[in-house]
């Protein structure tokens, strides 16, 4: 029987080392979250580039799993392709091994020196964001290292034990050791925490390196747990890309299985040689060995894989357009919620309610000189739409606000809040001139030629504007700052134009008082529209916010 002291010391092993990959890899994220998921966007225009990027991404922030729980949210939001995403899940499965290589240099001994170094550093860089998450990156990398010694310590002794000894050598099924291999994982939810342990066993001479092969197998399969898990809730693509991780796992493990089960030895020999005859570089080397086979053999075949996803994943989500009501498109109870892309699903969101919002000017400047009583009616019906997605955008905002996010889209919270505000007191101007549309229909208030030239002209340079400030908003690019900054100012210079033309029609009798106030009402509106694109344009930039 093993003793008390070693169920402990192995206990509190497993706790440090799960521990420290949890506060290295959620550090990792919080640094760089933001830069790799930008390029995690960039660079996944076809398949071979989501490979190499694929392989980066997850060998960076050491879990595979953060890496496909990504892609499928981005799969979800419609912000990447399935054929794109199978070749960052075929990368990701590449970069998982990072971990066990890193484990296998044991770098034990010098665990308190990289723990001292990381509270150092977090305590020298406190007030420093990224100082400090860069100190908790270390002090992860140094507690995974002290649980690393002390599960080592503890599975020495258990070489001691006789009764562990027959148990672990009756382990012999290479049907049971990918079974047992696919449950540890699936209740662990990282493959790099489950092959580590393995690889420990194996130098300490408490598992042969055959059946190490199998459980290697079986990890393969349970990684897929948190995808398929995160997947639950999503959209059907979101399905079918967690089922691509899934079906990559599964028929690279039959493959390999039936290639084990015919020529072991000759296996086991060339990995070992490789190796250095190390058991513990054995098991290193095989995962990556067997990953890389992996993505060899099945790689040219991922369209098929895809294809087959929609085989076994069957039919279609119902298409929100940008003007369905009272619908979410890109965040809510059917997307994945991952806060490394949180802020990307809200952002596109945000959009979309600005693109009702600027339609609905539109309409309503339209329905002020035709007297269309559907447009009225419809910038009305548009108007409870927009408010609906300011109250569910506003409340998500403040969800992901409690969610650990990346440092740089923490920063980006702040302002997002002012740009769903912005564009929402546009959606009320829009509906301020549905009003004066309708208090027209009746009456014998009417617009000189020239009153309606002029609005159209203020018009099209507001939505000139507002074209220039989304595009700056959702992309970040500067390029239309400057035409920004020259259209405000135009548009100002326009409405002080105007409303000295209207007093003067108004001094000529040209027009009646109730449509100069109308006239003059729907200027400033316009005018303060103008002022809220401007906000928008300038959220990210940290610009101070015009008031209205």
């Amino acid at each position: 029987m093993m003793s008390f002291e070693i169920i402990l010391s192995m206990a509190g092993g497993l706790g440090l080392f799960l521990f420290g990959m949890t506060v290295m890899s959620e550090s990792i994220e919080k640094v760089a979250g933001a830069k790799l998921r930008s390029i995690l966007e960039i660079f996944t225009t076809n398949r071979f580039t989501g490979l190499i990027v694929g392989i980066i991404f997850t060998g960076i922030i050491q879990s595979s799993s953060a890496c496909t729980v990504m892609v499928v949210s981005f799969v979800n939001s419609g912000l990447m392709s399935l054929y794109q995403a199978a070749g960052v899940i075929y990368g990701a499965n590449i970069g998982t091994t990072i971990t066990s290589q890193l484990v296998s240099f044991n770098l034990s001994e010098a665990a308190p020196i990289i723990l001292l170094a990381g509270v150092l550093t977090m305590m020298l860089g406190k007030g420093k964001q990224n100082a400090e998450k860069i100190g908790e990156v270390i002090v992860g990398f140094g507690i995974l290292f002290m649980g690393l010694s002390s599960m080592s310590g503890a599975m020495s002794g258990m070489k001691d034990s006789p009764g562990v000894m027959h148990l672990l050598r009756s382990l012999d099924s290479p049907l049971l050791a990918v079974l047992m291999g696919t449950v540890l994982t699936a209740i662990i939810q990282s493959s790099s925490v489950t092959v580590s342990i393995v690889l420990l066993m194996a130098n300490e001479g408490l598992l042969g390196l055959p059946i190490s092969l199998f459980i290697i197998l079986g990890c393969n399969i349970g990684a897929c747990a948190s995808a398929v898990l995160a997947s639950l809730t999503g959209k059907k693509d979101a399905k079918r890309a967690a089922m691509i991780h899934f079906l990559f796992n599964v028929i690279g493990t039959v493959l390999l299985y039936v290639i084990l089960m015919i020529g072991m030895e000759q296996v086991v020999d060339g990995i070992m040689t490789v190796s250095g005859h190390s058991p513990g570089r054995f098991v290193a080397n095989a995962h990556t060995m067997i990953k890389i086979f992996q993505v060899i053999v099945l790689f040219p075949f991922s369209n098929l894989i895809v294809k087959l996803t929609y085989v076994l994943i069957p039919g279609d989500d119902k298409k929100i357009g940008y003007r369905d009501s009272f619908q979410l498109k890109y965040i809510g109870e059917k997307v994945v919620f991952n806060p490394a892309t949180a802020v990307v699903e809200v952002t596109k969101e945000i959009e979309r309610m600005a693109s009702l919002s600027t339609e609905n000017l539109n309409r309503a400047m339209n329905a002020l000189i035709t007297l269309d009583n559907e447009d009225i009616e419809e910038v009305y019906e548009v108007e409870k739409n927009i408010n609906f997605l300011n109250h569910a955008i506003t409340n998500y905002l403040v969800k992901i606000n409690q969610a650990t996010l990346p440092i740089e889209d923490l920063k980006s919270i702040g302002a997002l809040f002012h740009v769903v505000n912005d564009i929402e007191r546009i959606g009320d101007h829009a509906e301020n001139v549905a009003d004066s549309a309708k208090q027209r229909i009746g009456t014998d208030i009417n617009f000189s030629k020239e009153a309606q030239k002029g609005l159209g002209e203020m018009l099209n340079m507001v939505n000139t504007l507002m074209q220039f400030s989304l595009e700056m908003f959702s992309s970040g690019s500067e390029e239309h700052l400057e035409d920004i900054m020259h259209l405000e100012d135009a548009v100002d210079e326009k409405e002080r134009e105007l409303q000295k033309e209207h007093v003067a029609r108004l001094t000529r009798n040209e027009c009646s008082p109730e449509a100069g106030m109308l006239f003059s009402d729907i200027v400033s509106g316009l005018e303060r529209v103008a002022d809220h694109a401007t906000n928008i344009a300038f959220s990210l930039l940290n610009a101070d916010p015009e008031e209205d």
